[in-house]
C-alpha cells in the first residue's frame, strides 16, 4: 500500500472557492485534480485554479 499524506485542495468550482482535503501520495495538482473530478462525478462543473499544499 503506498504511503499517503493529508493535503488541502483549493479550488474553484464553478467560479466560486472551495476546499477540501484529500489523501494524496505526491501532493501534485494533477493527482489533486483527479481526486475533486472523482469527488465531483461525471457533471459538466468547471474545476479551475487548483493549489495543494499539506494540511496542519
Amino acid at each position: 500500500m503506498a504511503q499517503t499524506t493529508k493535503y488541502v485542495i483549493n479550488y474553484k468550482l464553478n467560479g466560486v472557492r472551495r476546499f477540501e482535503f484529500a489523501q494524496l501520495e505526491t501532493g501534485t495538482e494533477e493527482e489533486a485534480l483527479a481526486a475533486l473530478q472523482k469527488l465531483h462525478g461525471e457533471t459538466d462543473d468547471v474545476i479551475s485554479e487548483v493549489k495543494v499544499s499539506k494540511a496542519l
